[in-house]
């Protein structure tokens, strides 16, 4: 794992934002991307809405998500291959693992990772235990965990309305 706390500068990055589809994965890429564009970024996006007849949750055929290309440079397209990914869920991962360029960056939500998620997913091990991804740098990351524990003195928010919250908890 890369030390988090090394910071490098770089010209241009492509970031995908993947999750189940309700996660509202297009709401912190459009807040991720208004901020860009603050800085003075140039930037290019991609929206991945989902079907409007939700697949079953966790499956591949349910996962959406939003790209944006940022760089200090003229930008053209949305980018083809990210060099970070947040992921969401194991579905998201698979999804996007084959467009990842190599000694990219997956911060990934652990909490996401259970037995019956990575079957629907089609994983018959669970890649974050499984060394098949040691040409990236992961940060595993229990979103849904942490988020909780930050919501946890909002009073009136049941768990499921806590963890509506999580896409903006990654951003």
């Amino acid at each position: 794992m890369t030390d988090p706390t090394i910071f490098e500068e770089v010209e241009s990055v492509i970031i995908r934002f993947a999750g189940d589809s309700g996660d509202g994965m297009q709401l912190p890429g459009t807040q991720f991307t208004n901020a860009a564009a603050m800085f003075g970024n140039d930037i290019s996006t991609m929206p991945d809405y989902p079907a409007e007849i939700r697949a079953p949750a966790g499956t591949l055929a349910g996962v959406s998500g939003f790209q944006v290309n940022l760089s200090s440079q003229d930008v053209l397209t949305p980018g083809d291959s990210p060099q970070v990914l947040v992921a969401m869920n194991p579905a998201a991962l698979k999804t996007s693992l084959p467009d990842m360029e190599s000694g990219g960056i997956i911060i990934v939500n652990t909490d996401a990772f259970t037995r019956n998620n990575l079957k629907k997913a089609g994983y018959d091990n669970n890649p974050l235990k499984d060394e098949s991804l040691t040409s990236f740098s992961v940060y595993p990351v229990p979103l849904t965990t942490v988020n909780r524990e930050a919501l946890a003195d909002v009073e009136g928010l049941s768990s499921k309305d806590k963890d509506r919250s999580q896409n903006f908890f990654a951003l």
